[in-house]
């Protein structure tokens, strides 16, 4: 009966280390897991951190774009009315020499 008690014993003592050594590669496992999940939530932070810094220099840069287009608008204003007078003011000196 001893001996039977002693070999029961020791079963359940073997399979309790195999269990326990299967719940601690599990728990290796699922740590492995959760570590590559934190890493490449880090590597997905740090992109969109690039991503969005791009982002604000492109809309730096169309700023600065629209500025210097507006610029550009007026002083192609300006030339217009400047090349409208000079032609208004030829038309007249032309129509003055032909009513001469």
């Amino acid at each position: 009966m001893i001996k039977n008690v002693l070999k029961v014993s020791a079963v359940v003592f073997v399979l309790g280390m195999a269990s326990g050594c299967a719940s601690q590669e599990a728990i290796d496992r699922a740590q492995a897991t959760a570590d590559g999940a934190a890493r490449d939530a880090a590597a997905a932070k740090s992109t969109a951190e690039a991503a969005r810094a791009a982002v604000d220099g492109a809309a730096q840069a169309a700023a600065s774009a629209q500025s210097t287009a507006d610029q550009a608008l007026a002083a192609a204003s300006e030339a217009q009315t400047c090349c409208d007078a000079n032609r208004d003011r030829l038309e007249r000196m032309f129509q003055k020499s032909m009513s001469k």
